[in-house]
């Protein structure tokens, strides 16, 4: 449907962590350029997945799902709580709250709020355009008995079933991660270029690095992380940081100064 972006609510703290699996199983499999046969591909493939639980997401970035780019969501709600609770005098657990929020979102999405409905609410005729919502915005709502194992590993078996599918449909490989390998090399030639400036002895000219921007910062952090940190900024011949411990929680003080030369530095 030419959208670039996937937003994974599940409405339970339990499932806290699985919009990142998700982003690992999808964007990992299918971020690809070349298809199976070689060719460089020419049609939009992958997305980018993102998500958080329930309620944390309605105040994190659903301003832009309503009224900003339309993003498809997937709900996943539950009819059973884990940790259900229902207090004295009140009409509603916990879970009845969640969930009321589960069923009203998509609503939302999908059929908006006209200008005339704003206007029949009351509200004054400048804010009018900013509470309108456009509606026809899609999303898909899942809703299992409870958060079980099993109901785990159905969702699980979605949503790498659904990536195997777009990667078949795209003609591309969604079993190797080629995408991740030149980070790595250059990481390598980084320690590499670590390790040179560490052995440096005192007013040796810096390391250089293919970069020019990362020779800055590299240099920059040489001279300001652990050897200047434990030596007081200078290095005895021959002495290799890698010979130091680690320091614990009662080394570290609050800066008194930066280096951006505002105020002459100071932070107070």
């Amino acid at each position: 449907m030419e959208y670039n972006s996937r937003a994974l609510i599940p409405y339970a703290q339990a499932l806290l962590r699985l919009p990142a699996h998700i982003q690992q199983l999808d964007m990992e499999s299918n971020g690809k350029r070349i298809n199976n046969h070689g060719v460089e591909i020419d049609y939009p493939v992958g997305e980018v997945d993102f998500g958080e639980p329930g309620t944390n997401s309605q105040h994190s970035f659903f301003q832009l799902i309503h009224q900003g780019q339309t993003i498809p969501v997937d709900f996943l709600g539950f009819v059973q709580s884990q940790h259900d609770l229902l207090m004295d005098n009140e009409k509603f657990s916990s879970h009845d709250e969640l969930m009321a929020n589960f069923f009203a979102q998509p609503d939302a999405l999908a059929n908006g709020k006209t200008a005339d409905e704003v206007r029949a609410e009351g509200c004054e005729e400048e804010l009018v355009l900013h509470k309108v919502f456009d509606g026809n915005r899609p999303s898909s709502s899942l809703l299992f008995p409870q958060l079980s194992a099993y109901v785990t590993g159905q969702i699980l078996s979605l949503y790498e079933h659904r990536t195997a599918v777009q990667g078949f449909i795209w003609d591309l490989n969604s079993f190797d991660q080629w995408g991740v390998e030149l980070g790595k090399k250059l990481a390598l030639d980084v320690k590499d270029h670590l390790m040179e400036a560490r052995n440096n002895e005192v007013g040796e000219s810096d390391v250089t690095c293919e970069n020019p921007a990362t020779t800055r910062i590299l240099n920059y952090y040489v001279k300001n992380s652990r050897d200047a940190a434990i030596n007081g900024g200078s290095k005895s011949p021959g002495t290799r940081a890698t010979s130091v411990t680690r320091k614990t929680h009662m080394d570290h003080f609050p800066p008194q100064i930066h280096d951006l030369g505002g105020h002459s530095g100071r932070l107070s």
